[in-house]
């Protein structure tokens, strides 16, 4: 009951203040101009601000495991290439092909898995070497797959454009800043890491009601299909396939915690923010994003239950 109860209180809030700018759209209090500059200052100002911060602040030195490390990026590797190939080979809408991929692999681990897991334990534990592990692939692989995508494109792959981009991408340079700063052991005075920590936590609840505010109701039910498809494969089987291996590599509590919640947390909200701003179909990215937000109090909870009574975590 008490994961079920952190569950919800973890995830509807998010689904509320989505709900919140659906409503202030329709009051006239913001528009569609406000949503579109809100969308691309959190992309190029506050989400880069908010996972240097948390990577920064982290102790990679200390806490460096290799075997979870591998596992990670061995997983989080697998789990993009083997949806990425099956979208090509089942999906026919060329321009969904992009946002499906990302919505079905990409985690909210910095913006929910710290908190999840801090909640649970009292410290982030693993968490950061999660995120150093799986979400400058999940970052990289984003800014691949959403460039040769994009509309208009026709699958082309421009290599030095691609690259470009993959250097250029704000989030990618937030992640290596904030490791760089970690590895060195590099503080910032203390007025400049309070600024930062404020920009950076803006970018939950303006990213949510920019989701809200633009959210499509009737385009995303033309999505229904391949957004269950995608949550299912979020929330329920890359979780079902990855764990079990988890388990027989020996790991356990926060290293557990940290890999449920890189397997089985709901898309990250950035997946709309880069989807919307590299010219992919960000209703369906949206769509995506909501139901399994609204789902994953639901599948979190049964994961934890079950782990819980295997003494897993």
């Amino acid at each position: 009951m008490e994961s079920f109860i952190y569950s919800v209180n973890a995830t509807v809030p998010i689904f509320l203040v989505m709900i919140v700018g659906g409503i202030l759209r329709k009051l006239n209090i913001i528009d569609e101009h406000f949503a579109n500059v809100a969308n691309k200052f959190v992309f190029v100002v506050t989400l880069p601000l908010m996972v240097f911060s948390d990577l920064a602040a982290a102790d990679f030195r200390a806490e460096f495991d290799p075997k979870f490390v591998i596992y990670c990026m061995a997983v989080t590797l697998l789990s993009i290439c083997a949806i990425w190939v099956l979208t090509e080979i089942f999906m026919k809408e060329e321009d969904s092909k992009g946002s499906f991929v990302q919505g079905a692999y990409r985690s909210s681990a910095a913006i929910l898995g710290m908190a999840f897991i801090k909640n649970m334990y009292r410290d982030t534990g693993m968490a950061p070497l999660m995120i150093i592990a799986a979400v400058p692939l999940y970052n990289i692989f984003a800014v691949i797959i959403l460039t040769v995508k994009a509309k208009g494109n026709k699958g082309r792959v421009n290599f030095r454009k691609t690259f470009i981009n993959i250097l250029k991408n704000p989030i990618i340079i937030g992640i290596f800043a904030g490791v760089l700063f970690s590895v060195l052991g590099i503080r910032l005075p203390n007025i400049l890491t309070k600024t930062v920590n404020m920009i950076g936590d803006m970018t939950t609840p303006l990213a949510l009601i920019c989701i809200g505010a633009t959210f499509e109701g009737r385009k995303a039910i033309k999505k229904l299909v391949p957004t269950c498809i995608a949550t299912a494969l979020k929330l329920v089987i890359l979780p079902a396939l990855f764990l079990p291996v988890a388990i027989l590599l020996g790991f356990r509590n926060q290293e557990m915690m940290a890999i449920v919640i890189m397997l089985g947390s709901p898309t990250t909200i950035s997946s709309y923010i880069m989807a919307k701003n590299m010219n992919n179909d960000a209703v369906l990215s949206s769509s995506i994003i909501v139901l399994t937000t609204l789902l994953s109090s639901l599948t979190l909870t049964g994961i934890i239950f079950i782990l819980r009574l295997g003494g897993y975590v």
